[in-house]
């Protein structure tokens, strides 16, 4: 299980957000859903010079832990 405010990389696009396989984020909460359906996780993104520019809520299944030697491709995060 992902822990909080672990980094973590999207395994697929979420276009709502403009975000995109492969983009990084913060967890920063769990909402547990109502009725044993999936989790939501919220998400810190943050630019490439590490400000923070969004919060955004997504369901547990579109993440992955962000492994240490994991290499990070930036791309923009446009609203």
């Amino acid at each position: 299980m992902i822990e909080l405010y672990q980094n973590i990389l999207l395994n697929k696009d979420f276009p709502e957000y403009n975000l995109n396989k492969g983009n990084t984020a913060t967890l920063v909460d769990i909402i547990p859903h109502p009725s044993e359906g999936e989790d939501g996780y919220v998400l810190e993104i943050f630019n490439d010079l590490g400000e923070s520019i969004d919060v955004v809520i997504v369901p547990q299944s579109i993440i992955e832990l962000l492994e240490e030697d994991t290499v990070i491709a930036f791309s923009s995060h446009l609203h």
